[in-house]
């Protein structure tokens, strides 16, 4: 069909199979997809080669400290919930060389620098959810902001495409509504996807996604198809019935209150294992490693990921900053919930639950948020 209707903010429908088509024409524009994939009994992100990839057929069932990936046979593409696994690893991730020092072989006291530049990939992230797009959009405060744009993260973020699904699924742990973010995403993606049971409902967000689309056998969405989407997207908003406490009264008594009795309740059950942040889609802490190899030629800085429930990573010269559970875990939570306005201007949590669902301890933010705010 011709694009001549086809404008920036428009709605088409394309048939499921089409989907096929999107991927294609992505890689063919040298991006490399990459997206949800059933792995070792989780969905995890990872490179797609074609449709069949995607988890169909799967539900996730997730409630505090447990994640079950069950096979229904459904014929949806997208109903999975998210698992351990999160978008910032594309961008921000895990390990990341940051400079290599040769040694002179003629002169060995002698060390030149290898500043050539490595392009990273151009990524297609498939199946984004609104939270996580959230996320994205907050670690852009983090690294990319007005003082001080991260080389690294630039070079990987400018060049992703954005097809975000909007969910239908929320599971138990998930609280993005009251994070004011909600199923449905409103801007910040390429092409917007809404699954229905024969089509896809696509909102066209960008040029790229615009020309991606006109190239695709899209019709008209039908009032009919608009009205389904609805109901469905209302529908789960309904579904969310986990709340976190208004970020005004979030800040005000996370700060004035920091000997609150409810730190040495969550000390004794917390683990400091740090698993509530690798899993986080907006935790950013890393710390920087030096590296030989075994023969002595070669050195290099990396960039790798931390924790701030991780002892060293608060230890200084003649002590420890955050020698305790109760500390390290008083300082994630104000943070995230807190201090990370008066840095960035928004909150650092999206109500993903990702941190509840995959707490060894069970431990749920926003019981403890909860709990944090009331008068002792």
């Amino acid at each position: 069909m011709a694009d001549i209707h086809l404008e920036i903010g428009a709605t088409v429908a394309i048939q499921k199979p089409a989907l096929e088509d999107i991927l294609l024409s992505l890689r063919n524009q040298g991006y490399e997809t990459v997206g949800p994939k059933v792995k070792d009994g989780s969905v995890v992100y990872t490179a797609l080669s074609s449709m069949q990839d995607l988890p169909k057929g799967y539900i996730s069932e997730q409630e505090a400290g447990t994640y079950r990936l069950i096979f229904t046979g459904h014929a949806d593409y997208f109903r999975a919930s998210p698992g351990p696994h999160t978008w910032k690893q594309f961008f921000f991730p895990p390990r990341t060389e940051l400079t290599r020092f040769q040694r002179d072989t003629h002169h060995p006291k002698n060390w030149s620098v290898d500043q050539k530049p490595v392009r990273p990939p151009a990524y297609a992230l498939i199946g984004v959810r609104p939270c996580e797009l959230e996320a994205i959009h907050i670690q852009d405060r983090v690294f990319l902001r007005e003082d001080y744009k991260d080389p690294f993260y630039r070079a990987r973020r400018e060049r992703a495409f954005i097809l975000l699904v909007n969910c239908s699924e929320p599971v138990e742990t998930c609280f993005c509504t009251s994070m004011g973010i909600g199923p449905r995403a409103k801007e910040g993606f390429d092409l917007a996807l809404t699954e229905l049971d024969d089509v896809f409902l696509i909102e066209i967000g960008s040029e790229t996604g615009r020309m991606i689309v006109a190239n695709l056998p899209w019709e008209a969405a039908s009032a009919f198809w608009i009205q389904e989407a609805n109901h469905k997207l209302d529908a789960a908003c309904q579904n969310i019935v986990r709340t976190m406490p208004a970020s005004e009264v979030l800040i005000e008594r996370l700060m004035n209150d920091l000997d609150h009795p409810r730190y040495d309740d969550v000390a004794r059950r917390c683990l400091s294992c740090g698993n509530c942040t690798l899993v986080c889609p907006t935790c950013f802490c890393w710390d920087t490693q030096e590296l030989n190899t075994m023969n002595g030629q070669v050195a290099h800085r990396e960039r790798v990921w931390d924790s701030c429930f991780n002892p060293e990573y608060s230890y200084v010269f003649g002590g420890n900053t955050r020698p305790t559970t109760r500390v390290r875990y008083r300082q994630w939570i104000t943070h995230k919930l807190a201090t990370w306005h008066h840095q960035f201007g928004t909150s650092g949590c999206v109500g993903c639950g990702r941190c509840i669902t995959w707490c060894p301890a069970r431990i749920d933010i926003t019981e403890e948020a909860a709990a944090l705010v009331k008068e002792v």
